[in-house]
């Protein structure tokens, strides 16, 4: 397996999942790490930006955290996404918190295999795809999937959440 295996690699195996993990050399110094993959997958792997996403933990304001899951170009629209998840509001959840919750680092927060699982919600734009991307849980390595296996596994709602 490309990169290792992490606890989202793991989710996927132990669900019997078809998925494939691709992996890229991460240059540390990157901050934009959603770009990065944009830009060292999407031609080698025949796909556009907007099947690659990016896992953004949020704060909602009725109390805890929740994950937004959203193609690379776009920018995540918290009210929307508080909306989708049943809150009033949300707001970007501190590193540090969202780190410690789900077990992962900065840039590498997978969607699945959390440590402990979060309300998720999909952009409905990944409905239009017959795979997409999103983090393996680690900086460098993406997970190519069906939509609706990642829905599934996550628990997942979808709705319109970009602005």
């Amino acid at each position: 397996m490309a990169g290792g295996s992490t606890p989202a690699i793991r989710a996927l195996t132990q669900a019997k999942v078809a998925h494939r993990v691709h992996s890229y050399p991460h240059d540390p110094r990157s901050d934009s790490f959603g770009t990065e993959a944009v830009a060292a997958l999407a031609d080698e792997l025949g796909v556009v930006a907007e099947q690659i996403f990016k896992t953004l933990v949020i704060e909602l304001s009725s109390g805890g955290l929740a994950v937004a899951v959203l193609p690379v170009p776009n920018t995540l629209s918290l009210k929307a996404a508080a909306a989708a998840l049943g809150a009033p509001k949300a707001a970007m959840a501190d590193r540090a918190k969202a780190e410690r919750t789900t077990g992962y680092v900065l840039g590498g927060i997978s969607p699945l295999g959390q440590k402990r699982a979060l309300p998720t919600v999909l952009d409905d734009s990944a409905l239009r795809w017959d795979r997409l991307l999103c983090s393996a849980g680690k900086r460098g390595l993406e997970i190519e999937l069906a939509p609706a296996d990642l829905i599934r596994l996550t628990s997942a709602v979808t709705a319109p959440v970009t602005a």
